[in-house]
């Protein structure tokens, strides 16, 4: 199947693994690029120098192409970006979007940038500066997202905007990818999906967790940092829900130490991207530290197996996932299922 955004990555198929902190590695990436689809490696959670051995890594297991998702507010993004264009990855995404400089910079050494988005006037604006393709992702997808379905986001950018529109939120199958390229879109991207495969690192006790939700055990809450944010009902979810101001800024704390450790920023630093992040904002200083290390709660869960400490980013859609495929036969079974609904159609009748 043949669309802009196949011509734009060089991959096979319209499908796009999503760049999923603590989950899109190396193994998972690199499946998804041998399986004929784009995959992401996440950034945010590897350090610069970790970022550059997972990029060798996938390099020297596939000549397929992939990407890397960045976090354009991060104060060392100019250095992920020298990474990117001097390790020759072919795709540079953005959980926020980038600066017209940035992508200026991206494209002039010929790295294909694709921003996310989540509202018709962000997509106006990155398509303005020069951003080659952009994914918009509905409500119904995981981790922060906005209120606006999927259904009606899409059909708004489609038509906004002239660069290739991929699908994301509530997308599981090719049923799903048929009906994006209805809509207007030249593929799909997915991050649930994917990780609910045998090709995710992610534990298997967590997965069985996911394969266990149903629809209302899927939740869009503030509690966590402030802003929109779907995951499942855990432990710690509930706990963020109803503990008080001052429970939350001693938990944040320390979380956010853990983080510190990890990420190699400075406090200064974590505090400079926690102002950032309370900027414009309704944030008290316990969200804004929890924020600023969100990551530590996803690593509890999607790395150490903690589902009690830790949160799981999720789309509603993971009530509809039911099994672990491997990537290479998720990929397959996604695009005879598209062939399959297209055959479906019933055929247009011109009027005499």
């Amino acid at each position: 199947m043949r669309t802009a955004l196949t011509e734009l990555m060089g991959v096979r198929h319209p499908i796009v693994q999503t760049g999923m902190g603590w989950v899109s590695g190396p193994r998972l990436v690199t499946a998804t690029a041998r399986a004929g689809a784009l995959g992401i490696l996440a950034s945010a959670t590897m350090t610069p120098g970790q970022l550059r051995s997972a990029v060798r890594e996938v390099r020297s297991r596939t000549d397929a192409p992939f990407g890397v998702n960045l976090r354009a507010d991060a104060g060392d993004a100019r250095e992920r970006v020298r990474i990117i264009v001097e390790e020759g990855v072919r795709v540079a995404s953005f959980a926020l979007a980038p600066s017209k400089e940035l992508i200026a910079e991206l494209k002039d050494a010929g790295v294909v940038v694709v921003p996310s988005v989540g509202a018709r006037r962000h997509a106006e604006k990155v398509a303005a500066w020069g951003a080659d393709a952009v994914i918009v992702q509905g409500g119904e997808g995981g981790g922060h997202t906005g209120d606006v379905a999927t259904t009606v986001l899409l059909p708004q950018v489609v038509d906004a905007v002239d660069i290739p529109v991929i699908a994301a939120g509530g997308f599981h199958d090719g049923r799903g990818l048929v009906a994006a390229l209805a809509y207007g879109a030249a593929g799909v991207a997915m991050g649930t999906r994917f990780l609910l495969t045998s090709d995710s690192t992610v534990p298997d006790a967590v997965k069985a967790r996911y394969l266990a939700a149903g629809v209302k055990d899927i939740t869009l809450t503030r509690a966590v940092d402030g802003l929109p944010h779907r995951m499942l009902r855990t432990e710690m979810v509930a706990e963020l829900e109803g503990a008080g101001r001052v429970r939350s800024l001693s938990r944040a704390v320390r979380r956010a130490s853990g983080f510190r450790r990890i990420s190699g920023l400075s406090w200064p630093g974590m505090v400079r991207e926690g102002l950032a992040l309370r900027h414009g904002k309704e944030l008290t200083w316990s969200q804004v530290l929890l924020a600023a290390n969100t990551p530590m709660l996803l690593k509890a869960a999607m790395v150490d197996g903690r589902t009690d400490v830790g949160i799981m980013a999720s789309g509603q859609v993971a009530a509809l996932i039911e099994d672990l495929p491997s990537v290479g036969a998720l990929v397959a079974r996604i695009m005879a299922e598209a062939g399959e609904a297209l055959s479906g159609l019933p055929a247009s009748k011109s009027s005499p």
